[in-house]
């Protein structure tokens, strides 16, 4: 079996081929963790591939909450995405704690 034209990004278990002895082999990128890949998965899949490339972080937010606890985010774009079975992108978007602390805290009630 051969997955030449046949190279599915992620796990798609309809991204398959007849291998030897009547067992299925697969096309898929999860075929390298799984350890089923068809012979030739690497020549005609990991070749082409294109592992994602992101940006850098862009600036935290203010915190979500003026007083007391609350939570700032920051993100970033892809900048190429994956192809043909290539590392998939990290994540994009981060969240963290943090204390509000705006001025008229102290004399809210």
């Amino acid at each position: 079996g051969g997955c030449w034209q046949q190279c599915c990004p992620g796990r798609n278990n309809a991204c398959w081929a007849p291998g030897a002895r009547r067992a299925r082999c697969y096309c898929d990128s999860y075929c390298e963790r799984t350890g089923d890949c068809c012979e030739d998965y690497h020549a005609a899949c990991r070749r082409a591939a294109v592992g994602c490339a992101v940006g850098p972080w862009g600036p935290w937010s203010g915190c979500s909450s003026p007083c007391g606890v609350g939570s700032k985010a920051r993100s970033r774009q892809v900048t190429i995405a994956p192809r043909h079975g290539g590392e998939p992108c990290p994540d994009l978007k981060q969240r963290r704690g943090c204390l509000g602390e705006h001025p008229t805290c102290g004399t809210a009630k």
